[in-house]
């Protein structure tokens, strides 16, 4: 049977990639379908599409405003409308889903915008054993198909909760026993000084900038990893891999 123009604006190339565009194909997936973001023109919008702005706000479903180009390279056509729904890979849980573990152990990513570099943290977080990613709403990755594609399926065994406010679920966080390591170069201690057998979240920075002043100031403590030679930092995925190991070392030694 030949594809229709809806299951056309329903597909994307490759397995898991997917963005649904137009207003009447969004309409419908909104409330039915787990949507990581909606991609606005930006500019005057029509009184259906205002209407998509409000709803998706009502749902909780994070809204951006961007060029049309950029519409035009996420639906990868002109056809859009003025407006894309880009899929979530998995769905989102609430945050208090990841306490459910006697002692667990989280990552929380404070600005990460690249997809990729939040996949490979993820599939690291797997890998070490950690129970749970918390990552904020806005400007930063979600769990989109190129995310759940760097992470080579892992994010099908990890829990992600996306908040409004990072620092305000770092502080509800610490209210349950959880406690906060951030990772700031400039900082005293470094991650081998850190005891990681108890409830704790390991707090990375977003690309270039790294941790915000408020995330840093909501950590119980900061450290760094020391590097040696020319090397000035560290890829976020490459340093959440290398600190998750130590704390599964030493979960590990202790079980």
């Amino acid at each position: 049977m030949p594809e229709s123009m809806h299951d056309r604006a329903l597909r994307r190339t490759g397995a898991t990639a997917e963005t649904i565009y137009g207003v009447h194909a969004v309409e419908e997936a909104l409330g039915q379908r787990a949507i990581d973001h909606i991609l606005i023109k930006e500019g005057p919008s029509s009184r259906r599409v205002q209407e998509i702005i409000n709803r998706s706000r009502t749902l909780g479903v994070s809204v951006r405003f961007a060029p049309r180009q950029a519409l035009e390279r996420a639906a990868g056509t002109a056809h859009h409308q003025d407006v894309v729904a880009v899929c979530s890979a998995k769905a989102y849980v609430e945050l208090e889903s990841l306490l459910a573990s006697r002692a667990p152990l989280l990552v929380a990513l404070d600005g990460v915008e690249d997809p990729r570099n939040l996949g490979a943290v993820a599939r690291a977080a797997v890998a070490a054993g950690a129970d749970g990613l918390v990552i904020p709403e806005r400007r930063a990755a979600g769990l989109t198909p190129a995310a759940a594609a760097a992470s080579a399926g892992a994010l099908e065994h990890l829990q992600v909760a996306r908040v409004p406010n990072l620092v305000r679920a770092l502080v509800e966080l610490k209210k349950s026993n959880v406690w906060i390591y951030g990772f700031d170069p400039q900082a005293t201690k470094t991650y081998l000084d850190l005891d990681c057998r108890v409830s704790c979240l390991l707090l990375f920075g977003g690309e270039g900038r790294g941790l915000s002043r408020l995330a840093r100031e909501a950590a119980d403590e900061l450290a760094r990893i020391p590097l040696r030679g020319p090397v000035e930092s560290l890829n976020v995925a490459v340093a959440a891999g290398i600190v998750l190991f130590e704390a599964a070392r030493q979960r590990a030694a202790e079980a």
